[in-house]
């Protein structure tokens, strides 16, 4: 068994949700060791500026992308954005043995295909993060820890499934298992499709979503529109899954809060535009669907990232 303790666990991408989960691993080390993967010039950042969860500095062991650890990695987890998952990939090499397992807490649906292909030697496992977290510079604020949903869609690795279910229950991380895990992932892809462009374009918080009116009506459209794509490819999100989402708009988000999105336009990072609009546009067009306000989110969305990369 890959993951009986002591487990070996790398992460990469210390954002909000890497330095959640850095220190859940941190606060056990008769459990398990970390490791944090980051060039030499982001180590003396970290270094120089601190890394924090709710208020606590952390002190990762770190390793350089081109550092050789004693012993392959027994679980990876991979909290990059999607700008960052090309070079992410090549960046776990030295970690990455026969037995790894690898998640990855990217949002969208397409990240577990490109870790797969990368590392066909590897146990990819899908999971998506549900939490609402805030981060400024490496200060990580979450006032509830939110949950893993972890899943297979391959009956082989189902196995693999249960050993990380049951040391994530070790560390104190919630986590639960999806047996239709695609339908999961799809449902938040949807949410997100919604919540993340429409709060960006509109340069907002989650309050207007909240409240009826202009924001509102773009979100339930671009989210019907992520439906109707699942739905062509497979995935059949409900009226009743869609309806459970809407409600958690109002139900679970902070209306203060905003979504990473928002988030990375107001720092000058990159969005993630591409996980969510420019997925929907692609897999659209694969199956002849229209898709105008998914259109639209992108198009600004991007014209934004654009005029942010000619300021700096």
């Amino acid at each position: 068994m890959s993951l009986t303790p002591p487990v070996r666990v790398s992460l990469i991408g210390l954002g909000a949700l890497g330095i959640l989960h850095a220190n859940d691993f941190l606060q056990h080390p008769e459990l398990c060791t970390l490791t944090c993967i980051a060039d030499k010039q982001r180590q003396k950042r970290y270094a120089e500026e601190g890394i924090f969860c709710n208020g606590k500095r952390l002190e990762p062991a770190m390793l350089a992308p081109e550092d050789v650890p004693p012993a392959p990695a027994d679980l990876i987890l991979v909290c990059v954005k999607a700008t960052g998952l090309e070079q992410a990939i090549k960046d776990i090499a030295n970690h990455v043995g026969g037995d790894t397992v690898i998640i990855s807490l990217l949002n969208g649906v397409t990240s577990e295909q490109d870790l797969r292909a990368a590392w066909p030697m590897a146990k990819v496992i899908h999971c998506a993060s549900h939490v609402d977290a805030m981060r400024v510079n490496h200060r990580m604020a979450c006032a509830k820890h939110g949950t893993l949903v972890l899943g297979t869609d391959k009956p082989e690795l189902e196995p693999t499934l249960h050993e990380l279910l049951a040391f994530f229950e070790q560390v104190g991380i919630p986590c639960k298992e999806d047996k239709d895990v695609l339908h999961g992932m799809f449902g938040k892809w949807m949410l997100n499709c919604g919540i993340n462009q429409t709060v960006t374009a509109f340069k907002g918080t989650y309050a207007i979503l909240q409240r009826e009116g202009k924001p509102r009506e773009v979100c339930i459209a671009a989210m019907r529109e992520a439906m109707a794509v699942a739905r062509a490819e497979g995935v059949h999100l409900t009226e009743e899954d869609f309806d459970y989402y809407l409600r958690a708009i109002s139900d679970f988000l902070n209306p203060q809060s905003m979504p990473s999105m928002r988030q990375d336009a107001l720092a000058g990072r990159p969005t993630e535009v591409s996980l969510f609009s420019g997925t929907l546009l692609r897999l659209a067009a694969r199956h002849g669907i229209e898709a105008p306000v998914n259109a639209w989110l992108y198009e600004e969305i991007t014209r934004m990232d654009e005029a942010r990369k000619k300021k700096s």
